[in-house]
């Protein structure tokens, strides 16, 4: 489900078509510490618990592979944290072993020990969230063909049932959750043509749902609700993109490229945002709301006046040119921390380095190598994020030759020194 991006184009979600507190996390985030940049370092052992050391760089940064088994796995994706409010557990994705109707096993471990434990079975990543105090939201598929919206906070694993459908197909996208926690959004297909598609939003409380907008080049849309009030929605556009009439990507997006735009709740009214052609080259399809600012960092094509040594990390708001926000990298992937002050990105390029900077001041370091392929499959894309208590980068890589869940301990000082 995750969207197969380079830096050249917005590429497509490899399934379409099939969080401590909040304020004690940001007062972690002004605590952090000051390293330097790293090189590679000699492979180590196996630890009790299962987690594989396969690296130490002279930095402190320690390298573990937490997933063993060759299962289809990922580490779900970067536009939110999968990490519980306390940044003790994580959650990944994995396909079950044998076929079910419900395929997916998303896995809970925790940080440290690396022990991991099922937490339920899914659909698949469609439908996936996360809020910022670690509660996540997947869909299951129930008795008598009913769609289940679950949710479960990490830190108790404990899951309930929010929300009970019946119409088959629904949400085509990750999802969405309110700051409120009253409305799960996402992406849904409305007609078996291909042609249109809407942003759906429940009322978990009324248990009733609407569609807020239509248009026939949102299918890898990318919902994000703001989230501070939640009053608004960040939506992407796949301008020109279309598919064929049984469901075939013919083209991703047309000659001017994807774009932003801000999705009033619950309103439906839209806000274009300044980037993309005619205001930048275009977007690659990766963004995220900067924490608690109004702002959205994104990556555009690093071409032209968005070179690399010019910068194609940018942040913009409504109603402003978008401002460069760091220099020096192929800047694909966008994670930013849970309070807004830093970035983890992946160099789209060579053995796909970790970049982690300053929103603020525009410096960056680099923690470690994913050497991830960067290939066609979702999980040997990085999709790198920062846990709440920046300890950790969770991220994906096939350096082993199978895909696997990985975490780079951040070393001590590095990013109060970006800071």
């Amino acid at each position: 489900m995750l969207d197969r991006k380079d830096c050249r184009k917005v590429t497509r979600r490899a399934a379409l078509g099939r969080l401590l507190a909040a304020a004690a996390a940001m007062e972690t985030c002004c605590r952090v510490g000051r390293g330097q940049e790293s090189s590679r370092g000699p492979a180590r052992g196996v630890a009790a618990s299962g987690g594989k050391l396969v690296e130490r760089l002279p930095s402190g940064c320690e390298i573990w592979q937490v997933t063993t088994e060759r299962l289809n796995q990922s580490n779900i994706y970067c536009e939110a944290i999968y990490c519980s409010g306390d940044s003790r557990y994580f959650v990944y994705e994995r396909t079950a072993a044998k076929p079910s109707a419900n395929p997916t096993e998303f896995m809970v471990v925790e940080l440290g020990t690396w022990k991991q434990h099922l937490l339920d079975t899914g659909v698949s990543l469609e439908g996936c969230a996360m809020t910022r105090e670690g509660v996540f939201y997947y869909v299951k598929r129930g008795p008598n063909k009913t769609l289940q919206l679950r949710r479960a906070d990490l830190a108790a694993g404990r899951p309930e049932t929010v929300y009970c459908r019946k119409d088959e197909p629904w949400v085509e996208s990750l999802g969405t959750v309110s700051p409120d926690g009253r409305s799960y959004a996402g992406m849904v297909r409305l007609d078996r043509q291909w042609k249109m598609f809407g942003i759906v939003v429940a009322d978990l409380g009324k248990h009733e749902e609407s569609i807020l907008d239509r248009d026939p080049f949102i299918f890898n849309a990318h919902p994000q609700f703001e989230p501070v009030r939640g009053h608004e929605m960040l939506i992407q556009h796949n301008r020109g993109g279309k598919y064929t009439t049984d469901g075939k990507l013919e083209c991703l997006v047309g000659p001017e490229g994807a774009t932003l735009y801000l999705l009033s709740v619950p309103a439906g009214k839209r806000t274009e945002l300044e980037v993309g052609t005619p205001f930048t080259t275009p977007i690659t399809g990766h963004e995220a709301w900067i924490g608690r600012t109004g702002e959205i960092l994104l990556s555009v094509t690093p071409s032209g006046t968005f070179a690399p040594e010019k910068g194609n990390l940018l942040a913009v708001r409504s109603g402003s040119a978008a401002r460069v926000v760091a220099r020096g990298y192929r800047f694909n992937h966008v994670g930013v921390s849970l309070c807004g002050e830093f970035f983890c990105c992946d160099d789209w390029q060579g053995a796909g380095k970790l970049v982690v900077g300053s929103i603020k001041t525009g410096k960056t370091a680099v923690v470690c190598e994913s050497r991830a392929s960067l290939a066609g499959p979702q999980n040997t894309h990085p999709h790198a994020y920062l846990t709440p208590d920046l300890r950790w980068v969770i991220f994906n890589s096939d350096r082993s030759g199978f895909p696997h869940i990985h975490a780079a301990s951040i070393p001590e000082g590095l990013l109060k020194g970006l800071a």
